[in-house]
């Protein structure tokens, strides 16, 4: 194979990855409805993808078509990568515990990191006593949240994780929080 078409391949492999990850972080702000960066990245996508599809569709053979293919699924992989770094979005966990005492305790510990907590009585399975700790997060802190669960001596506790789309009032967005 020619130099020239291996230079073209790793070029498209390389753009085609490059333009999936937009894409993926596209899809990704959408869902949170973070609508500013989405413009931008549309735009970028689009003027990419017309010049990589001209080059796939002149060209001869099946090496464009498998070079597309796969910078879109490395594209993919890595906007999944950078979506994680990020962990954009606000969760609300319910942590679900059988011990008044330890309630108290790991609300309180949260109370002491900075944290909106609130404590209820819950009934569990068959209509037992159980204490129900409610608390939003950025979801950037879920594994701070999961190492103050862990001081307090819990482990594999159940809980109930939900993504948020909007909260209103007090939420820690401007805390810059430690690992313990």
């Amino acid at each position: 194979m020619e130099i020239n078409i291996m230079l073209a391949l790793v070029s498209l492999f390389l753009i085609t990855a490059t333009t999936n990850i937009l894409a993926t972080l596209k899809s990704i702000l959408l869902a949170k409805k973070i609508m500013n960066p989405v413009y931008f990245l549309v735009f970028a996508d689009a003027m990419i993808f017309a010049t990589v599809v001209g080059q796939v569709a002149n060209s001869d053979g099946v090496h464009f078509a498998v070079a597309y293919a796969l910078g879109k699924t490395l594209g993919v992989f890595i906007g999944g990568k950078i979506e994680e770094k990020l962990a954009l979005g606000i969760l609300e966990i319910d942590v679900f515990l059988n011990n008044k005492n330890k309630m108290v305790e790991v609300a309180e510990k949260l109370r002491k990191e900075g944290y909106t907590v609130n404590n209820y009585l819950a009934r569990g399975n068959n209509g037992g006593r159980r204490y129900k700790v409610e608390v939003v997060i950025m979801r950037k802190e879920f594994k701070v949240f999961e190492e103050i669960i862990k001081k307090c001596g819990l482990n594999d506790p159940t809980l109930k994780i939900k993504n948020l789309n909007k909260v209103e009032g007090k939420i820690t967005t401007t805390r810059i929080v430690k690992p313990v």
